[in-house]
């Protein structure tokens, strides 16, 4: 018989998507001609990021005008992808447990739910085999419970661990 106790949060945290923009509104045009990223686009922002120009760009999250807009205009004028804006925010959980004593055992399965006690669905494609697992990503906004079985050579699996709850914050 395969037996597993205690599972808690290590942490919840936050990172940082930036979406790519393309096409006819790609916001790393700056000036004439449109329709393409070019030498002038580049110029433009650094222009507007020493203040010799007005500062129109908005690629960083609303007008703003510094060296992260011109890096990502010149990457842009490189043949690159445009990124605008801070992006969605996605999270991760961290959860850690304390390893099964069972003769065996080869790795763990995590499960997450929306409501306590279930149900729950896997959430590793692989057998975990460190007693800690990063879920992401993680929906904001949400409350998450999460259980753990280990699993032994043969298959077995144990009767899930106690649950825990994340909360994950908005955004």
């Amino acid at each position: 018989m395969v037996v597993l106790r205690g599972m808690f949060i290590l942490g919840v945290t936050a990172a940082v998507v930036l979406p790519i923009c393309s096409g006819a509104s790609n916001s790393c045009d700056l000036v004439a001609p449109h329709g393409t990223v070019d030498a002038a686009d580049v110029q433009a922002a650094i222009n507007m990021s020493l203040g010799v120009q007005p500062c129109t760009a908005n690629i960083a999250g609303g007008v703003a005008c510094n060296v992260a807009v011109v890096q990502r205009v010149i990457n842009a004028a490189l043949g690159g992808t445009c990124l605008s804006s801070l992006g969605a925010v996605y999270h991760t959980v961290a959860l850690n447990w304390v390893a099964s004593a069972s003769a065996n055992v080869a790795g763990y399965n995590v499960y997450r739910a929306s409501v306590s006690g279930g149900p729950y669905t896997q959430i590793n494609s692989v057998l975990a085999m460190a007693t800690t697992y990063v879920d992401a990503p993680v929906p904001a906004g949400g409350v998450y419970y999460y259980v753990v079985t280990a699993v032994d050579s043969s298959g077995n699996e144990s009767l899930p661990s106690n649950e825990s709850q994340a909360t994950v914050p908005i955004p």
